[in-house]
């Protein structure tokens, strides 16, 4: 299994739990995810630089085109679980496991992009 499948059917899982809920629960008001503005732009730009750098290295060196593939499911899966915290009937406890998937997942662009130059691509720049 592919890890933007793998991600999928667990976000997929967070969605249909948080639409499980109750019907004598009250609905909670609208929130943002448990992690600040500032740490989402921040992952948000490591993943979205992992994505630039593993497709521009995957365009001269061959073990990094599997990785270009699968690197757009990163910022996707954050974005996907930033609507899941938000959503307004979504439980608290469903809007911290999400604020700790999306942690994750920066964690994983991170490390990602540390590894490239084991694949053969070089330093930020990406020339060889």
């Amino acid at each position: 299994m592919t890890p933007r499948a793998a991600l999928g059917i667990a976000l997929g899982i967070a969605l249909g739990i948080a639409a499980c809920k109750k019907p004598e629960e009250s609905a909670p008001a609208a929130r943002a995810p448990a992690i600040g503005e500032a740490e989402l732009q921040r992952g948000r730009d490591a993943c979205g630089a992992y994505v630039a750098q593993v497709c521009a290295c995957a365009q001269t060196v061959p073990a990094a085109q599997q990785r270009c593939a699968q690197a757009p499911a990163l910022p996707e899966s954050i974005e996907l679980a930033i609507q899941v915290a938000a959503y307004p009937d979504t439980e608290r406890k469903d809007a911290v496991q999400s604020a700790a998937a999306i942690r994750k997942t920066i964690a994983r662009c991170i490390e990602q992009t540390a590894k490239l130059p084991e694949l053969g691509c070089a330093g930020p720049g990406l020339k060889r």
